[in-house]
């Protein structure tokens, strides 16, 4: 509060030398969280049981690995998290803008995060007090944190990482915000949103991923996404985080779409704060909510001041927002990102109406409602689809206008490419048309991405550079996202589609063959370890040994603990549904059989190292041969907008007629 009202008392009355405190309240605000984390991390170390968050999220028996982790298993704590990362960035930010302090729209940035900063302070210190002390007698032992959050050690990763990429999108927000506020509408303030909000993004994507890894190695359903409240609130900044990252690339290059990405950056922002109210309020039910408060009401009032401030900056600063210039041609780079993100756009639109309208349909009548898979595969499905096409598509787009035959010689190669997996999967007996259209745009966006890469290696080599050094920068960097991204695609397409579900009962010493595969039951043994207990079974799978389990936790009924064999083709995924304890009993065993879920991890992490490539500046040459991908042969080369507006008319390179050259700097500025 006290760094809110002194740089607010700076800005009123034009006081520079009170914007440069920003950094010490905020390195005051991150010694604090630090210091209550600590705080609650020795309570749960320690089994101080009369905090009520410690006795109702730890146990002495439980391990310290789970205790540690147990901070952010319930609201209390993972709203003590949120405050700690959040302290971490606004320390990271004012150091990294130390020498720009004076600068208002700097000290505005540092203002408003420091205002969302109050807000979940504000919520520690009263309806999400993580310090609340036990009423009545204190007891002796406590519940323990949920069984699936002490199942598996992916916990003390994914939420972490996951609040890393949500918290983050706190920085481009209070620039953009600061933006409108200040009235400094230019570009300058891009590119140091654009590096943040990659971090951030980069960050949200392995949440994302490590999640559904949780998900299909925890809950023992075999899946890993099933559309989900939680999966939907963590997806749903992620699209508008991505739409973001490619349409400010249309700002910078073009000076267009500056209202569209000032919205993105707000909706990410804000879609943090509904997904937090979704699954922390207890007003959807979720396998990944593990929290049930009364702190719905302020979230959502918290949402609805940031969306109407946002929209009112917005609407107050919209005659300087225009555009100084159009997009010259539907066929061109910019207009093909401008459809990507209304791709982008409505693909969460579908994902929010699916999340929340259970929510309206019990506000107007009272009735609970479920929106299933069915819903969000239909109205998803063609979407993605479409964007896998201009993945490969916008790439090889040039800006402002494409010439006659230059989209027809980049993509030939990629398209037949695409066309030759088809006839290949159709040859070797895959049959489905939904897999088969998924697998032509992988390959055909896949290589639209890898001849993106080879062209700028070999121009990095002609240059005189290692052609190695052309996988690093934004460009390139995102081509190795691309591929990652069909990774993805291909492999959820194949796993989806040609998954293999059954349920086997089988005795001891009785085998059965299913899939191709020979699954023999040898028997089961009691396990007991100081935190669950249970039955393990012994399952060979063409002689190699299984061990799926029914874990039991003091206090809770069991619950499955698979076990999973994954290769480069297929996963074979085992659960315990029910053991008989009889001599000679039977159990029944659901098996899983899916192909290339492997390929989901190896795709995300693929897709996360490309935009750690793409956040690594790089150092160009200022002569002619830099290029960070050379046409190929027959096309013009193509130069950055300022570049061509020093080329004569009709000279190689340059604009092919009158009507491609630029205005001036400022229309590409």
């Amino acid at each position: 509060m006290a760094g809110v009202v002194t740089i607010g008392v700076g800005l009123a009355t034009g006081r520079q030398s009170l914007f440069r405190h920003a950094r010490t309240f905020a390195l005051w605000v991150l010694a604090g969280a630090v210091l209550a984390t600590i705080g609650m991390e020795r309570a749960l170390l320690n089994h101080d049981f009369s905090i009520a968050f410690v006795a109702a999220n730890n146990s002495r028996e439980t391990p310290a690995l789970y205790s540690i982790t147990g901070m952010w298993s319930a609201l209390q704590g993972s709203i003590l998290l949120w405050a700690l990362i959040l302290a971490g960035y606004l320390a990271a930010v004012t150091h990294v803008f130390r020498k720009r302090a004076s600068d208002p729209l700097v000290a505005w940035s540092s203002l408003i995060g420091l205002c969302v900063a109050i807000f979940f302070f504000a919520l520690m210190a009263g309806p999400a007090n993580p310090f609340a002390h036990v009423i009545g007698r204190v007891p002796v032992d406590g519940s323990g944190p949920n069984p699936l959050l002490q199942d598996n050690p992916l916990i003390a990763f994914h939420p972490v990482l996951l609040y890393l990429g949500f918290v983050g999108l706190t920085v481009p927000f209070s620039f953009a915000i600061a933006t409108l506020v200040t009235g400094r509408l230019n570009e300058g303030w891009l590119g140091e949103t654009r590096r943040w909000t990659l971090f951030a993004w980069v960050f949200l994507t392995i949440g994302i991923v490590l999640g559904a890894w949780w998900s299909y190695q925890v809950l023992g359903w075999g899946g890993f996404w099933g559309w989900d409240p939680v999966e939907n609130a963590a997806l749903l900044p992620w699209l508008c985080g991505t739409a973001y990252l490619h349409s400010v690339m249309v700002q910078e290059r073009r000076g267009l779409l500056r209202v569209w990405n000032l919205s993105l950056l707000i909706a990410a922002f804000s879609l943090t704060i509904l997904g937090t109210f979704l699954t922390r309020s207890g007003v959807l039910v979720s396998v990944h909510s593990f929290s049930n408060s009364t702190v719905g009401p302020v979230l959502l009032g918290f949402f609805g001041l940031v969306v109407a401030v946002s929209v009112g900056l917005i609407a107050w600063r919209g005659d300087r927002l225009r555009s100084p210039g159009t997009i010259d041609a539907a066929v061109s780079r910019e207009g093909a990102f401008l459809v990507n993100n209304l791709l982008f756009a409505g693909f969460a639109l579908v994902v929010l109406l699916g999340t929340v309208f259970p929510l309206f349909v019990e506000a107007v009548n009272g009735q609970q409602v479920t929106v299933g898979r069915p819903y969000f595969d239909t109205m998803t499905l063609p979407i993605g689809f479409a964007l896998l096409f201009f993945m490969a598509v916008a790439p090889a787009l040039p800006w402002r206008k494409a010439a006659p035959g230059v989209l027809r010689r980049r993509l030939a190669v990629p398209a037949w490419i695409g066309v030759g997996v088809v006839v290949v999967c159709v040859l070797v007996g895959v049959r489905g048309l939904t897999p088969l259209v998924a697998f032509g745009l992988g390959g055909f966006a896949g290589a639209s991405a890898m001849r993106q890469l080879v062209l700028a290696a070999a121009g990095s080599h002609h240059a005189g550079g290692r052609a190695w050094r052309a996988l690093f920068g934004r460009a390139n960097g995102g081509m190795i996202v691309h591929l990652g991204v069909v990774v993805v695609a291909v492999a959820l397409a194949a796993a989806s589609s040609y998954g293999q579900r059954t349920q086997l009962v089988l005795k001891p010493g009785q085998s059965v063959r299913y899939d191709g595969h020979v699954f023999a039951y040898v028997g089961s043994k009691r396990f007991s370890l100081p935190n669950k207990s249970g039955e393990i079974a012994t399952v060979l799978v063409d002689g190699a040994p299984f061990h799926p389990a029914i874990s039991v936790f003091p206090g809770n009924e069991g619950i499955g603990t698979p076990a999973v064999d994954s290769s480069v083709r297929e996963d074979t995924y085992l659960t315990v549904a029910d053991i008989d304890l009889s001599p000679h009993g039977p159990a029944t065993i659901d098996v899983v059989i899916q192909p290339m879920v492997l390929w989901l991890w190896v795709g995300g992490a693929v897709t996360a190292f490309g935009a750690v490539l793409a956040a690594i500046p790089i150092r160009r040459r200022r002569d002619s041969k830099d290029r960070s991908a050379p046409p190929g042969p027959g096309e013009p080369a193509e130069l950055p907008d300022r570049a061509r507006a020093e080329v004569p008319v009709g000279h190689p390179g340059g604009p092919e007629d009158p009507a491609q050259a630029p205005v001036g700097a400022g229309a590409s500025s």
